[in-house]
């Protein structure tokens, strides 16, 4: 698998936090450990500075812990991470108790939708960072969204890291090839990070939005458009397919009719050849493209839930509820809908988790996404969701949490700003109360949120979820 599509132009190579300090190497088990310590300069520059202590470690740069540690941040950086016995804690630190607890990095959503207005905006952020979520990719991205991603790395909004793409360059947003390229050329200049390709774009129109990327080095994720193909965006190498789109597509037997595809290929699963899920796999790796899988969108849609079960799961209370009646019927609808059948659909369901295991066991880059907020994804929330299906899809625990952290700064070209718990890395962690290698359903049980060196405890966090909730109430 090769490494991120892109660097990202603002993070560039981050230097590490230079330090003063004495000792040994982070994690050595020898009883005879020099104390470490930040020096004075640190000191007297820091306006902030929070030590766990006691804290067993998921560092996620491999399957590892690294038990009973004590990590220093320092204003938005980890300082120091070394056995507890062997770290001065400073007086001046805010001190967070980490015995039994663990400390992971923060979580991203690589399928986010941030919002329209301030108020949806400021709501939408903060669900997503409630839930451990500190690196948001936006999919559907407008002007003001750029304005919002500054924002959030200053500090002035409170919420994920957020790399946006520009808006959607789909069928209608798109007439020719001419206006492919240059809309191209305009997102590039507006400083988007990315592209979001939805259907309705020709090949023609598709080869050159990836002809013309390549030129100005703006990257292309989403949709698989049907005129295009799998075969021809592994081809290309765009940067992440999402949904698996045209992948059920892709498994069928020669000569299915793919022209009716309900919802992601949900009604084709009867048609698969099991030989050719290893294969698109392989090709997948070959071709170093990501997938962002949205499994909890899909198996939301699949389920013979109504939309009135739904509206009534607890997460519902943080949104507006004329949105909640809106998933509603749409999800009665599908169910409604002459293509679907229970079956079908549960059949499909477990091909999609057997093609993300072949993708895993290929050595694809899976990434962790979940699509909110869409239909019941509610922001933060549908990440754990996703996180238990890719464990039910056949990966591991570890596997799964990796998708959502070192893999996303793999992506971004950023790993030596995020996605590990490092000495240097940017503070962006989640304190659980168990080791989620042992069940992920673990990471739902927080005793906080750390954002760039800003801590969030279970309980303050508690209280603007339950502030959310009474703005909505009658």
């Amino acid at each position: 698998m090769r490494g991120s599509p892109f660097r990202h132009p603002r993070l560039g190579l981050l230097p590490l936090l230079a330090l003063a300090v004495a000792g040994c190497e982070t994690g050595r088990a020898d009883e005879a450990l020099e104390t470490r310590a930040l020096d004075q300069v640190t000191l007297q520059a820091a306006e902030e500075i929070v030590a766990f202590v006691g804290v067993d470690v998921l560092p996620m740069d491999a399957d590892r812990a690294l038990e009973d540690q004590t990590v220093i941040v320092v204003d938005d950086r980890i300082a120091i991470v070394g056995p507890a016995g062997s770290v001065e804690v400073p007086a001046e630190a805010t001190v967070i108790e980490g015995e039994g607890r663990w400390l992971v990095p923060g979580l991203g959503e690589m399928h986010a939708h941030v919002g329209g207005s301030d108020e949806a905006v400021e709501r939408t952020l903060f669900l997503y960072l409630s839930q451990g979520i500190t690196t948001a990719r936006g999919m559907l991205g407008q002007p003001q969204h750029l304005e919002i991603r500054d924002r959030l790395e200053s500090g002035e909004l409170l919420g994920p890291r957020l790399f946006t793409s520009g808006p959607s360059l789909n069928g209608n947003s798109i007439p020719d090839a001419d206006s492919a390229a240059r809309a191209v050329r305009h997102q590039t200049e507006l400083g988007y990070d990315f592209m979001k390709i939805h259907p309705g774009l020709s090949r023609e129109e598709y080869d050159a939005i990836a002809a013309t990327g390549a030129e100005t080095g703006l990257t292309w994720a989403g949709h698989v458009p049907a005129d295009v193909g799998l075969a021809r965006a592994l081809e290309v190498q765009q940067a992440s397919i999402d949904h698996l789109d045209q992948y059920m597509e892709s498994v069928v037997e020669d000569g299915t009719d793919v022209s009716v595809s309900l919802f992601f290929g949900l009604n084709l699963a009867g048609s698969v050849d099991e030989a050719k899920i290893a294969e698109v796999a392989a090709a997948t790796a070959a071709a170093g493209v990501w997938n962002v899988p949205t499994q909890s969108l899909i198996e939301n849609m699949a389920s013979t839930e109504t939309g009135e079960e739904m509206s009534a799961w607890p997460s519902m209370r943080y949104v507006p509820p004329v949105q909640v009646e809106g998933w509603k019927n749409q999800k009665n609808g599908f169910l409604e809908d002459a293509n679907y059948s229970a079956e079908g659909a549960a059949e499909a369901v477990d091909v999609r988790r057997r093609i993300i295991k072949a993708l895993n066991d290929a050595g694809a880059g899976i990434l962790l996404g979940s699509d909110a907020p869409q239909v019941f994804q509610v922001p933060g929330f549908s990440i754990q969701h996703e996180l238990e299906l890719m464990v039910a899809s056949g990966l591991t625990p570890y596997e799964a949490l990796r998708a959502g952290t070192y893999n996303v700064a793999l992506y971004f070209d950023a790993l030596d700003d995020f996605g590990t718990v490092e000495e240097g890395k940017s503070a962006d962690l989640v304190l659980v109360e168990d080791d989620p290698r042992a069940d992920i359903a673990h990471m739902a049980n927080r005793a906080g949120v750390m954002i760039r060196g800003r801590w969030l405890s279970a309980a303050e966090i508690g209280e603007r979820l339950d502030a959310i909730a009474a703005s909505f109430e009658r």
